[in-house]
């Protein structure tokens, strides 16, 4: 239902933009809020980025400042621009939609969301 792709070996400082293509219909697409979340080996999954179905956005601690994250409802796509890579970015990212959110809601917690893609490598060296 989801597919993330986008990621790769990028040095320190670089930038990557991620993709997410969605093939839920586009009623459910434009009803969804969507996140990014990463995981590194041995660490929990954490949110990157949200975005409400109203296109508010809400960013984890590390990447407030340096990602952005956008969604393209006609095309059912979610993207997350990644600047000023840091080696402890290095993680897997995965694309997640929430098909019950509340218009404006941004939802952080994993457990909120419905729909997971199979996660793209970022792998950032110093």
């Amino acid at each position: 239902q989801l597919q993330a792709s986008g990621g790769g070996l990028v040095q320190a400082g670089g930038s990557l933009r991620l993709s997410c293509a969605v093939s839920l219909s586009t009623y459910t697409f434009s009803r969804a809020a969507m996140g990014w979340f990463r995981q590194a080996p041995g660490k929990e999954r954490e949110l990157v980025a949200a975005i409400s179905r109203g296109n508010s956005a809400a960013y984890g601690d590390s990447a407030r400042g340096r990602f952005t994250v956008s969604r393209d409802n006609a095309k059912k796509m979610v993207y997350l621009q990644m600047n000023s890579l840091q080696f402890d970015d290095t993680a897997v990212y995965f694309c997640a939609a929430d098909v019950n959110a509340i218009y404006s809601n941004t939802p952080q917690d994993p457990a909120d969301y419905d729909y997971w893609g199979q996660g793209t490598l970022v792998t950032v060296s110093s």
